[in-house]
């Protein structure tokens, strides 16, 4: 039977998706939710999992491809199944129709294209599975057993030597298609928004006296100050309209997450609702999810503001670009330990650099500052186990 893998549906407003990466080859095996390929919106890229366990037989649309929703993109060759059932596995739309006969049944499409790749007789195996069917493992066992790498050849008179590394001037990497709209819509806020950036230094004492017993990062407090001072400065939760100021009700808290190929920012929703407990089991999940290419498009929509930690890595100081159409964006730099000057006397404390770039349309200086004096109180006085 064969299954064809449509473009799936990736959010409400999205339209069209990207084929960025096929991880399985035409012709390849692939077992039932393995990643198949990865795809991207505007709003998010993820991996889309195989629907069940087959030879991916055929691509249709290639790298680079932006295609609209329920465009077929490959079909992929399974087992037998109901004829014209429709199944939707983790999102992912395929339409399951009768193809031609498999042949022997004894063999699922995995361990046949194992076999092939190999050179395997799969009649010399004697299989552990249910009535002694073959499986991927008894096949990987005898490879293992029987096969040995061969010898490379030797080199001719012919060969070329390999370039040397000062033979090849430059290197060309292809641009993602998540770089290409990092890269757009940073330069449309820099068009878009007056930036400019204030800096405050907050003292981390009492939070880190709280938050090592409990395991907890610093994100989750500075979530919770920042929601505790936009309450009090509802204008830091705005975005600017045709029509005027658009101060937001709900406080969604977008939390900046580094990959390897770019930046995702995954929304916290109402996080002013939320204790600290909650909040850094949201922040995990949203960001191994993240990573992991797991997360929805719905799941980076709606964010009022953003909090972006790169004192993870060490920063001190930033300067971060507004998120549009948010009016600001919070830096966390590193927390260090620094001799500063408390009641005229010079003691040892964990520091820590905050940097607020806001839109300068929207707020001025002075409410910019007001906003930071108070996300700064709340760090350094709060009643934490209050707030747990």
């Amino acid at each position: 039977m064969a299954t064809d893998i449509v473009m799936p549906q990736l959010g409400e407003s999205i339209a069209e998706g990207t084929v960025v990466k096929w991880l399985i080859k035409p012709g390849g095996a692939v077992e039932r939710d393995q990643p198949l390929l990865e795809v991207e919106t505007e709003k998010v890229a993820l991996d889309v999992p195989s629907p069940a366990g087959g030879v991916l037989s055929e691509v249709m649309v290639q790298e680079g491809a932006t295609v609209p929703v329920g465009t077929v993109l490959a079909r992929l060759e399974t087992q037998p199944a109901a004829e014209g059932v429709v199944n939707r596995v983790g999102g992912v739309g395929v339409r399951a129709r009768q193809g031609q006969p498999q042949g022997d049944q004894h063999y699922s499409p995995v361990v046949r294209q194992l076999a092939r790749e190999h050179g395997v007789d799969l009649a010399l195996l004697t299989g552990t599975g249910e009535g002694g069917r073959v499986t991927k493992k008894d096949l990987l066992d005898y490879v293992s057993a029987h096969q040995h790498p061969s010898p490379e050849p030797p080199p001719t008179a012919n060969t070329q030597a390999a370039p040397q590394p000062h033979d090849i001037p430059e290197e060309i990497i292809p641009f993602t298609q998540m770089r290409k709209t990092i890269a757009d819509r940073m330069l449309l806020s820099r068009r878009t928004s007056a930036h400019v950036t204030t800096f405050f230094e907050a003292d981390f004492k009492g939070i880190d006296a709280f938050r090592i017993s409990r395991a907890l990062t610093y994100l989750p407090f500075a979530i919770n100050a920042v929601t505790r001072a936009m309450k009090e400065l509802p204008r830091l939760n705005a975005s600017w309209g045709d029509q005027g100021l658009a101060i937001k009700k709900n406080i969604h808290i977008g939390i900046a997450v580094a990959l390897d190929e770019g930046l995702l920012v995954p929304v916290i929703r109402h996080a002013d609702q939320k204790g600290l407990t909650q909040l850094a089991h949201e922040v995990a999940d949203l960001a191994e999810r993240a990573r992991n290419k797991r997360l929805t498009p719905d799941e980076v929509l709606d964010g009022t503001f953003t909090i972006t930690n790169h004192g993870g890595f060490g920063s001190l100081f930033s300067t971060p670009i507004i998120h549009q159409p948010q009016t600001a964006i919070l830096g966390v730099g590193s927390v260090q330990k620094r001799a500063v000057v408390i009641d005229d006397a010079i003691a040892i404390r964990p520091m820590c650099y905050l940097s607020l770039s806001f839109d300068h349309r929207i707020i001025d200086g002075a409410t910019a500052d007001r906003f930071m004096a108070k996300v700064k109180q709340h760090l350094q006085q709060s009643d934490w186990e209050k707030l747990l």
